[in-house]
């Protein structure tokens, strides 16, 4: 429940596709983060769709490949609330997200999880997230700053997951918004002195 997920979301998919198109790494190149949004800058539209697939599909992988190797091997399926394992899932979402940030493949220097949290979350949450996934569209939209509608996102979850009375949910989506806040420090930095660049390559 642990092992698989950071091994499986430790594959950095920004630093596999920036390579295979151009031979580079992408932590040399824009501002130096290995994800979306540096990719979309960098290496255009599609090497962005191809990053922005990856680590939605891992993060969800992550959920279900722990899910159903539990339910095979004991009969448990760890997602039901009426049990007491639905704890495996929480430790895999969480080990599915550092292993993002944190990779071992790549000298423990990743991305920022917010495509891998969306990825975990849609086995667990789908409306709460789909609500929050249009809040931070929104927000980037009107703004320009992803990073703003990410830390929009992980903002609104808690707040969804407890108004839907989901509250089994809420540790996790704390300990989400808590890494991607971490993740992000240098952005919200950047936000507070206004420094901060637009998805837009310029």
């Amino acid at each position: 429940m642990i092992i698989v997920p950071y091994l499986l979301c430790g594959i950095n998919t920004a630093i596999i596709v920036t390579k295979i198109k151009t031979g580079e790494d992408i932590r040399t190149l824009g501002s130096g983060n290995a994800g979306l949004t540096n990719t979309l800058r960098t290496q255009g539209k599609i090497a962005a769709l191809f990053v922005l697939l990856g680590d939605v599909l891992k993060g969800t992988l992550s959920i279900l490949i722990v899910r159903f190797s539990f339910l095979w091997l004991t009969g448990t399926d760890t997602a039901n609330p009426d049990n007491m394992m639905t704890y495996v899932g929480f430790a895999a979402a969480v080990a599915a997200i550092i292993g993002h940030v944190f990779p071992i493949y790549f000298g423990f220097k990743g991305g920022k999880a917010v495509a891998t949290s969306i990825g975990v979350l849609i086995p667990l949450a789908f409306w709460q997230l789909l609500i929050a996934v249009c809040i931070c569209l929104f927000l980037i939209w009107r703004s320009g700053f992803v990073s703003l509608g990410s830390l929009a996102l992980v903002t609104a979850m808690p707040i969804l997951l407890a108004l839907s009375g989901k509250f089994g949910l809420l540790p996790l989506s704390l300990i989400i918004l808590a890494l991607v806040f971490w993740s992000h420090r240098e952005n919200i930095r950047r936000l507070a002195k206004g420094e901060e660049k637009t998805w837009i390559k310029k």
